[in-house]
């Protein structure tokens, strides 16, 4: 390790670092625009300038390498001089434009320049000015602010996997421009904004709405996917605004995809906020006094094994837990949280984790994909792949149609054959497979969703032991949910107990007229319309299907609106917290729950969240482990039987309307109609 010499201060560095690496560690602030400390090193805003003994000029502390005996000053009266001149280049053209932009407050070049700006400008002829270009629905663009920085050229090209961004002339005249006038078509999008040091680039639909210091800030946990992302939700009053990343490296890195960053508008259309009752064929609104009265004359008398419950995907560990106690209460074993049909086995936690966790991906280097698209299911743990890609080493196949990934990906068949082909080794794949120093294999929820689901996970844990994807010290056996309630509500056996029925059998019930209750804890991806003559109860937050077919409705919270505990694909317990308050009546679900469990005289045993995560705890300790992974054990799971000869596919066709939330949002809406096919086979943008 190379010792080297900073104001003064002998520090010892790790080789191969940068002169500001250095700097930051010997606790340096030195300030930057073009570098990021997970993008390709540019070297082009000249801001980070340091001293360097016996050189001949300041050097770019971002593009030097150390070396051993280097000394370095970053505060002498040659850097000072330096970045002041560099700040007044950068101002020369720059907009005064501060009280109108959206990042003021939040802006790199405001910051800096409180430090190294001058009072005045000895610049007085016109400035320059460059047209705005359109980067889709998402991305709001002040192009004259641009510093040509770079950075979300290269966010572009390296991280979301989406080379349509670059520079075009020379010296004043240099313009950054998708080429050819169209959209950013990437899920990841939204992180430009955060990446711009300026103006430049901002969010569309939050332009002129509020400013920084107006906001509450709240940490909580992304639901648009499984992954759990951590973010933060900014709000003002009883308005959720925005929605920013954290910092996870574990899980997210700093990244958010778009669906979860921009659906917020969708909180606030569509929302129930009052319980209502179906008479006469109509919804009327009611108290809800009158609504659990309803459902408790419903429930009366009737055996349990005529009620039957099922779980969104949205749904949190604290609501699950108490429906499935109040369904025990009832003498109800007809409970499901895989409302999409899925064949995932509660019983065995490697059926359904994503067992090499997502950090785990950075060692990977093969990776076979069976029926998932990982870009449009978890578009930030693609871009973990993307990254892993670029790291050199990894091979990516796939059986089953992926779509256009971010990265290079060999296709190996189409469905079920290719798959008994790699377990019988009569695939030149399977060879690759099992010659890997950390193989990695993942399963789509699509495929498990399917009527030979069961089947296509036995096969695929053949595989896994066929080609030692699960060895000491690492399980490369992946299942990709793309539910943020799928983990929990495995974990808490919120599945069909003994002898009772799951979703399928639900529906099938509820039709045949077997089944006469039906309770809907926002579940909203069911088909709705073989429910038959059964009373549904339909308890959530938007106005979507379930709500639709209800004979009582229920206003839940969203989870921007509630604390709850949510568990990511790996089984990692986070939790959400409640930024705003409900609309209208509208209340957390666990307490909808707990009134209505005293009016059909079947009490749960606790009065606050607290009390009810006690039990939550006793029963299930990994909630109370939060932001622990526990491994699971590689035991026997998955089905045998013949396998359809239907090609695997994807689970998810739109990504950007998926669930309620993003079905309401206008933002999601005007993605759909730029980005996604549309129905008569054209397109109004890239999507891939």
């Amino acid at each position: 390790m190379p010792k080297m010499t900073i104001d003064g201060v002998e520090i010892e560095v790790p080789a191969g670092i940068t002169v500001l690496q250095a700097c930051e560690l010997a606790g340096k602030e030195i300030p930057r625009f073009c570098y990021h400390e997970r993008l390709s090193v540019a070297g082009n805003c000249r801001m980070c300038l340091v001293e360097q003994e016996k050189a001949p000029k300041p050097v770019a502390s971002c593009a030097m390498p150390v070396a051993e005996g280097m000394v370095i000053k970053t505060d002498s009266p040659l850097v000072q001089k330096a970045r002041k001149g560099v700040m007044e280049f950068l101002l020369i053209n720059h907009p005064l434009d501060c009280p109108i932009c959206d990042q003021g407050g939040e802006c790199d070049l405001q910051d800096q320049a409180m430090a190294f700006g001058k009072s005045f400008s000895r610049y007085h002829e016109e400035k320059r000015a460059v047209t705005d270009k359109d980067f889709g629905p998402l991305v709001k663009t002040e192009m004259t602010r641009c510093i040509q920085c770079t950075r979300c050229i290269r966010f572009a090209t390296e991280v979301a996997g989406v080379e349509v961004l670059g520079a075009v002339s020379r010296g004043e005249h240099m313009e950054v421009t998708t080429y050819v006038e169209k959209g950013i078509a990437s899920e990841l999008s939204g992180n430009l904004i955060d990446l711009c040091p300026v103006g430049a680039l901002t969010s569309k639909p939050y332009a002129f709405t509020a400013r920084p210091w107006e906001l509450a800030k709240t940490e909580s946990v992304d639901v648009a996917d499984a992954v759990g992302v951590n973010i933060r939700i900014d709000s003002r009053g009883r308005e959720v605004l925005r929605v920013l990343p954290r910092l996870n490296e574990d899980v997210n890195e700093e990244w958010l995809a778009d669906k979860g960053r921009f659906w917020v508008d969708g909180l606030k259309r569509q929302r129930l906020d009052r319980p209502f009752i179906r008479e006469n064929g109509k919804l009327r609104a009611a108290t809800w006094n009158e609504a659990f009265g309803a459902i408790a004359a419903k429930l009366k008398g009737i055996d349990g094994k005529r009620v039957a419950a099922i779980a969104g995907d949205q749904c949190d560990a604290e609501s699950m837990f108490a429906l499935k106690e109040l369904m025990a209460a009832l003498g109800s074993s007809n409970l499901d949280c895989r409302q999409d049909g899925s064949t995932a086995d509660a019983n065995v936690r490697a059926s359904y984790l994503f067992n090499s966790t997502i950090a785990g991906i950075d060692k990977a280097d093969v990776i076979l994909l069976i029926g998932t698209n990982p870009r449009w299911e978890a578009p930030v743990l693609n871009a973990r792949i993307r990254k892993r890609h670029l790291k050199g080493g990894l091979k990516v196949a796939s059986v089953g149609g992926v779509g256009e990934l971010t990265y290079p990906v060999e296709m190996l068949g189409a469905g079920g054959e290719t798959l008994s082909q790699l377990v019988n080794g009569g695939h030149s794949f399977a060879e690759t497979l099992k010659n890997a120093k950390a193989p990695m294999i993942i399963v789509g929820n699509g495929v498990l969703a399917r009527p030979d689901g069961s089947a296509v996970l036995g096969l695929a844990k053949k595989l896994a032991d066929a080609a030692n994807v699960v060895r000491d010290g690492w399980n490369g056996f992946n299942v990709l949910q793309t539910a943020a309630s799928r983990v929990a509500g495995l974990e808490l056996g919120f599945v069909p107990q003994s002898g009772g029925r799951d979703v399928a059998g639900i529906l099938d019930g509820a039709q045949k007229g077997e089944i006469e209750v039906v309770y809907l804890l926002a579940a909203d991806e069911i088909d709705t319309n073989r429910l038959g003559k059964a009373f549904v109860i339909y308890q959530g937050h938007h106005g979507d299907r379930g709500a639709h077919r209800a004979d009582v409705i229920l206003p839940g919270a969203a989870y921007t609106e509630k604390d709850g505990t949510y568990m990511n694909i790996e089984g990692r317990a986070q939790l959400g917290r409640l930024a705003v308050f409900p609309p209208g009546d509208a209340k957390a679900d666990w307490s909808i729950l707990r009134a209505l469990s005293e009016v059909v005289g079947k009490k749960l045993g606790y009065d606050s969240l607290e009390q009810l995560r006690r039990k939550l705890y006793q029963a299930n300790p990994r909630f109370q482990r939060l932001g622990a992974i526990e491994p699971a054990a590689w035991t026997a799971f998955g089905g045998q039987g013949e396998i359809g000869r239907d090609h695997f596919r994807s689970a998810i066709s739109n990504y950007y309307m998926t669930d309620p939330i993003s079905r309401a949002s206008a933002t999601m809406a005007q993605c759909t109609e730029r980005f996604v096919p549309t129905a008569a086979g054209g397109k109004t943008g890239t999507h891939g």
